[in-house]
């Protein structure tokens, strides 16, 4: 039987065509709330219908499965180099040190960051597919997508008129709203707040954020994080901007704005620290408590794992020279990655070493949680760098972040490199195929990304960390870098206290969380959310509950639709207004 086409040069190449379209999203959302989505089934259903259609007008050669699986590796590889440091370490370097890259610079340092991840993936797949068969649920529906809409090319374009439908309707209201400056919309709602001093003045809704945002991005985002986050939000929105901005005015440990205005720059400054505390410690606590399961299970699998029906010498030769071929590539990476930190930064030799061997540690942690869990947990593998290093490193503010970039962009790399080669797995893809492609996206994404952040972001100091651009990452690990390099005297008043009380809400929840049934832990809050409706404008919060009530809504009343549907829609929402908010940023750098 003829073997089907695979790592052909147009598969490689809609994947980078693809990813260079996708890219942009993820930093436009990224340095917005925080989130990124994942754009494997996306790139999927614009790979699938273009050369479906191209096959129809002009003859080409059928698009197939396997191809289509390069195309979507290479895409997703792309969109996912957010994670090498654009939506926090990098910006937050630039707020701290005034150190902003130039794009070449900055293309180069993702780049090499992110193969770090490649490589310790290609190192697990083994293990983690073939030994342990680890879930992957994204590989697992990706997988599920793919070959559904192979199966039936009708499916296939419904669901791309779909994507494109929804993504018209949010660029054209993003492009409205910037056109016309319009902003959210509060009701006239107003009360009298005691200020510090004696005084008073009036707080109206807008002040404080409570307004209708004329954006559909977050109601994208709501619908694919589901109720459970949108409540959280909410409740972090109204606790923030509803209870605590107030106290804080009222005893000057927070400045007013002006009377017309939004009140988020200055609020914010003080509501970082009990919300990144809040995020930090739930992130981090719910990380170990995963990290215990996981230890369990494997436990278990290595125990029960027998070799059946097996030829084990061929099993050993294939380790072995596996093996010899991983660690020249890990060697070579490793130095690879030393100098790029001790050039760009000028990070100590001996510490770019202990970063890189960290990092493959943390990578291999990432890919087991993601495989459990579909969550990749950046973050707090971020934090845990970051601590580590304030450690090591002590008042090192560049070496306290970057190495924390090191950390991030190869968990986050590793992380989808291993649920693509799951997606591969299920069709019968071949990996070293997928591997290929996964160096051409990131290699795209990196350019791309640079571009993009750069064009967005001119001026980091006057745009991050507002209204415009909450960057909640940013702030996060911003505040970390900080506390480690500055101490406690760096925080504003009365910081310490509700960082404390910030402290034990975070752990107390997760560790509530981890002792619930799967079924029961989905009605309770989560503390990350909680923490991030600290950060974000409180029409952002307003905006993601709408989407995850509109998406529950719509599953309850629709299952087999939304099942098919919903993501669909809701990346829709999410690629239009992030492509349009980037188009305007380049018209606007061209006039």
């Amino acid at each position: 039987m003829k073997a089907p086409h695979e790592l052909t040069v147009r598969a490689v190449l809609t994947g980078m065509v693809t990813g260079a379209l996708l890219t942009p999203c993820n930093v436009y959302s990224g340095l917005k709330i925080g989130w990124t989505f994942n754009m494997s089934v996306a790139a999927g259903l614009i790979g699938f219908s273009v050369w479906t259609g191209t096959a129809r007008a002009l003859g080409t050669r059928t698009w197939g499965l396997h191809e289509n699986n390069i195309n979507q590796t290479a895409a997703s590889a792309a969109a996912s180099i957010i994670s090498a440091g654009l939506a926090a370490p990098i910006p937050a370097l630039a707020l701290l040190t005034g150190q902003t890259l130039p794009w070449h610079v900055l293309s180069i340092w993702m780049f090499v960051v992110s193969l770090l991840g490649v490589v310790v993936a290609a190192g697990l797949r083994n293990q983690l597919l073939e030994r342990e068969r680890l879930h992957f649920p994204s590989g697992v529906v990706t997988a599920e997508t793919m070959s559904d809409i192979h199966a039936g090319g009708k499916e296939a374009g419904q669901r791309l008129r779909l994507l494109a439908a929804m993504a018209v309707l949010s660029g054209a209201l993003k492009s409205v709203v910037t056109k016309f400056a319009l902003g959210p919309l509060a009701p006239p709602l107003q009360w009298k707040v005691a200020i510090a001093g004696g005084k008073s003045t009036n707080v109206t809704a807008m002040n404080l954020g409570f307004a209708l945002d004329p954006s559909l991005l977050m109601v994208g985002f709501g619908a694919i994080a589901g109720l459970r986050v949108g409540i959280s939000m909410l409740i972090g929105g109204v606790l923030a901007w509803g209870f605590l901005a107030p106290i804080a005015l009222q005893n000057g440990w927070a400045q007013a704005g002006t009377a017309t205005g939004v009140w988020f720059a200055p609020l914010v400054e003080w509501l970082l620290w009990p919300g990144a505390t809040l995020m930090v410690t739930a992130s981090l606590t719910s990380f170990l408590i995963s990290i215990a399961g996981v230890i369990a299970r494997w436990r278990e699998r290595a125990r029960s794992q027998t070799v059946g029906g097996v030829n084990e010498t061929t099993n050993v030769a294939t380790r072995f020279f596996g093996s010899a071929a991983l660690w020249v590539s890990f060697l070579f990476v490793m130095i690879v990655a030393v100098t790029a930190q001790v050039a760009i930064f000028q990070i100590a030799v001996p510490t770019a070493i202990i970063a890189v061997l960290l990092s493959y540690v943390l990578a291999i942690v990432a890919a087991r949680v993601s495989g459990e869990t579909a969550i990749t947990p950046i973050g707090a593998l971020g934090k845990i760098t970051q601590l580590t290093f304030g450690v090591i490193s002590p008042g090192q503010v560049t070496t306290n972040l970057m190495t924390a970039n090191v950390t991030g962009g190869a968990a986050g790399q590793c992380a989808d490199l291993m649920h693509d080669l799951k997606t591969g797995q299920l069709i019968g893809a071949t990996p070293s195929f997928q591997m290929i492609a996964q160096v051409f996206g990131i290699l795209t994404g990196s350019l791309v990304a640079a571009a993009a952040y750069l064009a967005l972001i001119p001026s980091p100091q006057t745009q991050l960390i507002t209204a415009e651009w909450p960057a909640p990452a940013v702030a996060t690990w911003k505040a970390v870098a900080e506390v480690l390099s500055e101490g406690m005297s760096s925080m504003p008043p009365a910081t310490v206290p509700a960082m404390l009380i910030a402290a034990v809400v975070g752990i107390s929840m997760a560790l509530v969380e981890g002792r619930l049934s799967e079924k029961a832990a989905r009605f309770m809050p989560s503390g990350s959310a909680i923490g991030l409706g600290f950060v974000i404008p409180a029409w952002n919060s307003l905006s993601l509950f709408a989407g995850a009530l509109g998406a529950a809504a719509f599953v309850k009343a629709y299952p087999g639709v939304a099942k098919k549907k919903l993501v669909v829609i809701a990346a829709g929402l999410i690629v239009g207004e992030s492509l349009a908010g980037v188009a305007g940023a380049l018209w606007d750098m061209l006039l």
